[in-house]
């Protein structure tokens, strides 16, 4: 076995981990803005809008979104 095929391998590894890396990050990201959205949603029916917690859920909400559209751009 050559050093390259070597190298190609350990490359090709590294670049698998790092696909389930951001794989694993993407879902995570999916998940705390599904909560979001849960949570703005118990609190709008409890009449709580105007309240600093949807206030600080709806700036996460925003900011994961913009995160899962560039997520979703680059095909993950």
């Amino acid at each position: 076995m050559s050093d390259d095929s070597t190298a190609g391998g350990m490359v090709a590894a590294e670049r698998e981990r790092r696909l389930e890396r951001y794989e694993a990050f993407a879902a995570g990201v999916r998940e705390d803005y599904g909560s979001a959205v849960r949570q703005m949603d118990d609190l709008r029916a409890q009449g709580r809008v105007k309240t600093a917690t949807y206030r600080q859920l709806f700036a996460y909400k925003s900011t994961l979104g913009e995160i899962l559209d560039r997520l979703e751009e680059c095909g993950l």
